[in-house]
């Protein structure tokens, strides 16, 4: 009973919104509203890309470059030609989508090292591209975003806002909108995964000449699956555009696209609520190292490598096969 519930897809959703809705009561300034709403926003793109490599086994070391079209699409679209946030957000997912189904289509015909190093070659030209138009994006020193408008207001972290008799701050509502984000980017993985789109990656994924045997179009869902996980990265990296207020290439490196890569690994491939897992690690081990200066970098790799060691599945998958033993183990102590 405990383990079939323990292994509904339901119920990690359940949990998952039960600590967005407690957090709140441990945040005790803006500075933990911000670490958390940074959080919440880079986790609903690993999610999305988790999709890609954990349940289709495609590798992709440019993902940061999706987020950086979305974010300075937006950026350009709302702070040069004055457009609403909210239409350029899904004018720049529907961009990003056409960008990655017609880069897509060829370099997931490659496998291995080969589909590594075109990825990676995908997101250094867009890094480029976006470093040296100065014109348009500011070069390296970046560009200004405008507040996020919803419903006719703008939401700014600077702020304060009367709703149904409270007051609110920016910051506040910045994390319940961050909170809703990664709670239906998790809602549609889901569902993709549950349905015979997910049946079909995870079968790509097991053995692609057998998955062609029995009648499964690989190129065709591993194309669906690259253009999925570059939307959930665009919208993302426009709603963090809006947040910052300020952006720079730096967010679709190529340091970027292995932080979120590592994040998926660290968590644990095709575990949903495991890739935010490592997101919450990557976001606090350098806040929780910062005291040891000099040897921050060290030791944080160190922790990282020891991790990957000793918990090569991930963290949730490692804690969760570690609980079923415990849960099998019980009868027969009689307990």
């Amino acid at each position: 009973m405990l383990n079939s519930l323990f292994q509904s897809r339901q119920f990690g959703l359940l949990v998952l919104a039960l600590i967005i809705i407690v957090l709140p009561f441990g945040l005790q300034n803006d500075f933990h509203y911000d670490i958390a709403i940074q959080m919440g926003l880079i986790a609903a793109t690993v999610v999305g890309l988790n999709l890609l490599v954990g349940f289709a086994g495609q590798i992709s070391l440019g993902h940061a470059a999706f987020f950086g079209v979305g974010a300075y699409l937006s950026a350009i679209m709302t702070g040069v030609y004055g457009w609403s946030p909210i239409p350029v957000l899904l004018l720049a997912a529907v961009v990003v989508g056409i960008i990655a189904f017609v880069v897509g289509r060829p370099i997931l015909r490659l496998k291995g090292h080969y589909l590594s190093m075109a990825t990676l070659a995908v997101g250094f030209i867009i890094y480029i591209i976006i470093n040296n138009e100065r014109w348009i994006t500011g070069g390296p020193d970046g560009i200004v975003v405008p507040s996020l408008s919803l419903f006719g207001a703008e939401l700014n972290v600077f702020n304060e806002y009367q709703i149904l008799g409270m007051t609110l701050s920016g910051t506040f509502l910045w994390y319940v909108l961050a909170g809703v984000l990664l709670l239906l980017a998790v809602w549609i993985a889901q569902n993709i995964i549950d349905s015979p789109i997910g049946r079909a990656l995870r079968s790509v994924h097991g053995s692609e000449v057998a998955a062609r045997v029995v009648g499964v179009d690989t190129a065709r869902f591993k194309s669906m699956v690259f253009v999925i996980s570059a939307v959930y990265a665009s919208i993302m990296g426009s709603f963090y555009a809006h947040y910052t207020g300020f952006i720079t290439p730096q967010i679709a490196s190529f340091e970027h696209s292995i932080v979120l890569i590592t994040m998926v690994v660290l968590g644990g491939m095709a575990s949903t609520l495991g890739v935010i897992l490592g997101v919450v690690v990557l976001k606090l081990l350098p806040q929780v190292l910062a005291d040891f200066q000099e040897m921050e970098m060290m030791m944080f790799g160190l922790i990282l490598m020891l991790t990957m060691i000793f918990m090569p599945k991930g963290l949730l998958p490692t804690f969760v096969g570690l609980g079923r033993k415990y849960l099998r183990k019980k009868p027969e102590e009689g307990v």
